[in-house]
């Protein structure tokens, strides 16, 4: 195989089969309209959980429907029609909406368990490529899908219209989500395991150091004293606190360096001659994301937590903030 006389037309093909999609999903913008609106309403109504169901290439991409919506805030799940007609059917309820999937809009599975959704008086949304179909005539809204051509160059293989089947989706879930005031937090809700959920959802408090592995001296504290502290508990700082506890300050290794630049007596000097009065802060129940935000906008590395009192419960730095998957 000659590789260099190949290529054009390797690419040409790819090419060819993306403008395809893409005219097919592009042709479904201006076919939306009452029809989008109503499926719409039926799901928005839905006081259960919207079942999606298909075969073949349809079910794979009703599989991917499903999951968007239940990652968008509505509820859902696949239900496999074959499996449906041999008991599965029983997890369909009364107040569930069912979204079934068939381009044809005659597969024999989807057919069969028609009347047991009908008589249930579970509302029907169909996506089918053919509004005379059986399952488009007995849907409650019909979502029209259909695409002049596949991509496929024998008009055989499901190409682009489970693309645009996949695209109608979306545009459904995208729709539902601005409806129900779907916020980025919700979505962290649903996706706890991912970089945003984890930006989303943990707070300081989840992340910070407590109890003994906290550094903290009292201002009178000689300065090699407040070093063993902070080589102790590895954060690269500590803290400088009262008697009540209240935060006075911090000495971190940068404070370290310019006490050297300046010449201290290391071994005359007491904490609050070196200390930095105040510190970085951050309260508990802040966002972990917000303590990174913190630290490059101060270019530091570790940070206090104190209560509304002011006295430190907690601290800090990037490895803690790395380890939790936040940054």
């Amino acid at each position: 195989m000659n590789d260099a006389a190949d290529s054009p037309r390797l690419i040409d093909r790819g090419r060819e089969a993306l403008r395809i999609e893409a005219q097919a999903v592009a042709a479904l913008v201006d076919r939306l309209g009452a029809g989008f609106a109503a499926a719409c309403r039926v799901l928005l109504g839905c006081r259960g959980r919207v079942v999606v169901s298909g075969m073949g290439k349809s079910g794979h991409v009703g599989h991917k429907i499903s999951a968007t919506l239940a990652s968008t805030g509505t509820p859902s799940f696949f239900l496999h029609p074959a499996e449906a007609s041999h008991g599965d059917l029983g997890m369909l309820a009364k107040d569930d909406v069912m979204l079934a999937i068939s381009y044809s809009g005659e597969t024999a599975e989807i057919l069969t368990i028609l009347p047991l959704v009908k008589r249930m008086g579970v509302p029907l949304v169909a996506m089918t490529g053919n509004a005379q179909s059986t399952l488009a005539r007995a849907a409650d809204v019909h979502l029209d899908v259909s695409v002049p051509a596949e991509a496929c160059p024998l008009n055989l293989a499901p190409t682009a219209s489970t693309t645009a089947t996949l695209a109608m989706g979306d545009a459904l879930a995208v729709a539902l989500l601005g409806e129900r005031g779907f916020t980025e937090t919700d979505f962290a809700r649903s996706h706890p395991g991912g970089t945003l959920g984890r930006r989303l959802l943990l707070r300081v408090s989840d992340v910070m150091r407590t109890g003994a592995d906290l550094p903290r001296v009292r201002p009178e504290t000689p300065l090699p004293e407040g070093l063993l502290e902070m080589s102790r508990k590895r954060l690269g700082m500590t803290a400088i606190v009262d008697a009540a506890d209240r935060v006075l300050g911090i000495f971190t290794d940068g404070d370290l360096r310019r006490a050297l630049d300046r010449r201290v007596d290391i071994q005359a000097s007491r904490m609050d001659d070196v200390m930095t009065l105040g510190g970085r802060s951050i309260g508990p129940q802040e966002l972990a994301a917000e303590a990174v935000l913190m630290m490059e906008k101060h270019a530091i590395n570790a940070l206090l937590v104190k209560d509304e009192q002011g006295r430190l419960i907690g601290a800090l730095n990037v490895h803690d903030l790395l380890r939790a998957g936040v940054m």
